[in-house]
């Protein structure tokens, strides 16, 4: 029993915990964090997964971390894969990414909370030794937001360890906290019960049952509590005290079934079966496949039987043979679907994955015999982890295929990109070289005018700073210089003074304008320098347009390939597991299905047994009212 509360327990905690763990961030500067915790919040923890591993391996595979906008979230992201991890059911990964928190630099209460959540990775692997070592190395520090929840946690593992006295100290401390309401107080009395002060066990039970809220997870808590203790009390022969407790449980809620009966035996335990018959015959009413109802069936003609009322005992035993016998047609036909393989394709329907109570639609589905009887079997806590595990692997199986569609996409989108570029590269080229080589053309004049302007900055020359015009009327000078002395003769004296009168104001025009020339040329290459720098980026911006026009559709193939080679690998490793982990699922159901029906063909036996006794009884009775009138 304590094994089914524990697991009751943790199923109802277990989603809730794990998004109270990871709290959306006051302020967002990471979207791709935000992203991932979106996919968590929606239940998609293999894309939340995904999403923040790549984060973390980019944001720790950077230079400079500290620069990078998932810095600031970078212990949530830690705590928020460990947690992702653990709700996918990713035990082994978890573990090692909350140990990587704990044993890393951090303060003490951000490492408390990592020690909590790998305790709870434990605790729901029903490894409780490791569970317990790791409570116990929590010291000082705790955030406030988990206090409660760690109490409750140590609380649950000890008791997991026979430690049934520390648990009750621990659960009578949190009985006050608002959001175990219930759970504590459950949790207290089974805990002094395995304690073995089964007074005051029995009295937080009864408290339980007593809680009034309007909360779905309160109320079942509840019920479960009024379940169990009324059944304590059933079988310790206090008949009227679980009666009472008993008929507290809701008529509507999941464990009305089991108290309706149970109420019912406690009043034939007395000899009320007329009293007896109210509970049983609303319950009789009710979905034949439920065991409850099952033995409320036979419950009630036993009762009619017992008040010598055989003739309609033996009708309602009648009529619950034949139901029987439609029962075991209806399980004879699931267990035949069951092998067929219609089981797993009723599990894995989509329009059941939009509905939270989709366990229970799924037996109203049409042509889905095979789930009218595993309405127990699919809410136990095994069941639910080993269909949780074929679920993933069938969300990952369309996944595969999305993406090896994906390729065929990205094949399609490359031979289209090379088909567009391909055609125009040639005519960019050669406008390339153009640029090209006009930019060479300018870097080498921008070069050669600046080296001589830094060298004219310690000898001046102001020769170089001669203009076009002034450059050709020198040329002129010595091209007539060179004429008037050609065949051996001298330059006349009048001649020659004007000359060098030319060369004077020549040479004086150079040397008194110097500074301003100089000046001007700083300035043009301050303007050439613009042009070259504007080159640069026209150059620059082509050679990544080129790159990204040609990479856009070169290179893929290997890649392609190489993916294509993966996910294949996945497909048949997923299928392979998909045939193991569906082979138990149906072993499961099968064999659940089997003991269903083994169970209604001794209620056959026995009723076979009660209806002929009825019948005698029956023609007894009115032989003797014959003979008495």
């Amino acid at each position: 029993m304590y094994r089914l509360i524990v697991s009751l327990i943790f199923l109802m905690f277990s989603v809730s915990s794990v998004l109270a763990g990871v709290s959306a961030p006051k302020e967002l500067k990471d979207l791709y964090f935000g992203e991932a915790l979106y996919d968590a919040y929606q239940g998609d923890w293999f894309d939340a997964i995904s999403r923040l591993d790549t984060e973390l391996a980019q944001h720790y595979g950077l230079d400079d971390p500290k620069r990078d906008t998932l810095y600031y979230h970078v212990n949530q992201a830690e705590f928020a894969v460990g947690d992702f991890e653990l709700a996918y059911r990713m035990h082994l990964r978890a573990g090692r990414a909350i140990k990587a928190v704990i044993e890393g630099n951090v303060s003490e209460p951000v490492r408390n909370e990592a020690i909590f959540r790998l305790a709870r990775i434990y605790f729901q692997k029903n490894e409780p030794a490791n569970a317990l070592y790791a409570v116990k190395r929590i010291r000082g520090a705790v955030p406030p937001n988990i206090r409660d929840d760690l109490a409750f946690l140590r609380a649950q593992i000890f008791m997991a360890n026979g430690q049934f006295a520390k648990s009750a100290s621990i659960l009578k401390d949190l009985q006050g906290a608002k959001s175990l309401e219930g759970f504590s107080t459950y949790n207290l009395g089974i805990a002094l019960l395995k304690e073995g002060k089964k007074v005051e066990g029995c009295q937080y039970l009864d408290r339980t049952g007593q809680i009034k809220s309007k909360d779905d997870l309160t109320l079942a808590i509840r019920d479960k509590s009024d379940l169990v203790l009324g059944t304590k009390l059933l079988k310790e022969k206090k008949f009227e005290a679980a009666k009472q407790v008993l008929d507290r449980v809701r008529l509507k809620g999941p464990f009305s079934n089991r108290a309706l009966l149970g109420s019912g035996w406690a009043d034939a335990f007395e000899g009320r079966f007329k009293r007896a018959l109210v509970p049983w015959s609303l319950l009789a009413t009710r979905d034949v496949t439920d065991a409850s109802v099952q033995e409320a069936m036979i419950a009630v003609p036993y009762a009619y039987g017992k008040l010598n009322v055989y003739s309609k005992a033996a009708v309602m035993y009648n009529s619950a043979l034949k139901k029987f016998g439609t029962e075991i047609d209806k399980l004879d036909a699931s267990i035949k679907s069951v092998r067929e393989g219609y089981f797993l394709k009723a599990l894995v329907r989509e329009e059941l994955k939009q509905d939270a109570d989709w366990v229970v639609k799924l037996r109203k589905l049409p042509q889905t015999p095979e789930t009218y009887y595993l309405l127990e079997l699919m809410a136990s806590h095994n069941f639910q982890e080993s269909l949780k595990n074929y679920l993933d692997l069938e969300e990952l199986r369309k996944k595969l295929e999305t993406w090896n569609g994906d390729l065929d996409a990205f094949e399609d989108i490359i031979e289209k990109r090379r088909a567009y570029y391909q055609p125009l590269l040639p005519a960019i080229d050669r406008e390339f070289r153009r640029l090209d080589s006009q930019m060479r053309l300018r870097l080498e004049q921008r070069n050669r005018i600046q080296k001589r302007l830094k060298n004219m900055l310690v000898v001046p020359r102001p020769d170089y700073l001669a203009t076009t015009k002034e450059r050709v009327i020198s040329e002129q000078i010595t091209q007539l210089e060179q004429h008037l002395t050609t065949g051996g003769s001298s330059v006349p004296d009048g001649i020659k003074t004007r000359i060098e009168r030319l060369r004077g104001v020549l040479k004086w025009n150079i040397y008194t304008q110097y500074d301003r020339r100089l000046t001007e040329t700083y300035e043009h290459l301050r303007d050439l320098n613009h042009e070259v720098d504007r080159l640069k980026r026209q150059y620059t911006a082509f050679v990544r347009t080129r790159q990204a026009a040609t990479q856009s559709y070169e290179g893929y193939d290997d890649v392609i390939r190489r993916q294509r080679f993966l996910i294949r690998e996945a497909r048949e490793k997923v299928g392979e597991l998909m045939a193991r982990q569906g082979r138990m699922l149906e072993s499961m159901a099968e064999n659940e299905l089997n003991k269903r029906r083994r169970r209604l063909a001794e209620f056959q036996i026995k009723v076979r047994f009660a209806m002929a006794d009825s019948y005698d009884r029956a023609i007894r009775a009115q032989a003797q009212e014959k003979m008495e009138r």
